[in-house]
């Protein structure tokens, strides 16, 4: 069997020129570079991605705006003195004198209900004939209020306050006298209209009055 010649074995040797890198070594083979993550996928309930919320500023203490706390107490204030006015006349000439006064009152448009007379001496005749149907009956008419009320000096702690009091100092004691003014004051809202003597009025109520 005829021999066929052998077949140069080819080696790397010498194979043709290899293009080496310029290194001189074998390029490794190229690895993925890491690009920027996905997004992570937005949690259940939550809308979109999640975005940093800026913080709240919060007005500190000592700026912060004061709630209103419960009022203070107001101060009572005092009372009001009520106006004082003297009518000069006489014992006799006294309830004349008063009569006039809570007529003038009326006209000015003052109710009967807000106003209290009160005698030092002799009763007015209205309360006189209203005593003898009983002081029931009588003080009825004055917790009433729609009239004007007529009262001696004597009921002056019972009768009630109204705006104006006129008291005629038609006789009776002195000390009848220097107790009901003070009194007849006190009741007075805001004016107190007095028909007698002068002098006698003033050294119980003040001079100047």
């Amino acid at each position: 069997m005829p021999l066929i010649p052998e077949e140069p074995q080819i080696h790397e040797s010498a194979q043709g020129p290899r293009v080496s890198p310029a290194t001189g070594r074998t390029a490794p083979t190229p690895r993925p570079v890491p690009g920027p993550r996905p997004a992570a996928p937005p949690r259940p309930g939550r809308p979109g991605p999640v975005r940093p919320v800026p913080p709240v500023q919060r007005t500190p203490r000592d700026t912060a705006v004061a709630k209103p706390g419960p009022a203070a107490p107001a101060a009572p204030t005092a009372p009001s003195t009520p106006t004082i006015q003297l009518i000069p006349a006489s014992a006799e000439g006294a309830l004349d004198a008063a009569e006039e006064a809570v007529d003038l009152l009326l006209d000015s448009g003052r109710a009967p209900g807000e106003v209290l007379v009160i005698t030092t001496g002799e009763p007015h005749p209205w309360a006189a004939h209203e005593l003898s149907f009983g002081e029931a009956a009588y003080w009825a008419q004055h917790d009433a209020g729609d009239d004007v009320f007529y009262a001696d000096a004597s009921a002056v702690g019972r009768a009630a306050s109204r705006p104006v009091v006129v008291v005629a100092v038609n006789g009776g004691l002195d000390a009848t006298a220097a107790t009901a003014l003070p009194l007849a004051l006190g009741r007075a809202g805001a004016l107190l209209i007095v028909c007698g003597d002068p002098q006698q009025i003033n050294s119980v109520l003040g001079a100047g009055v």
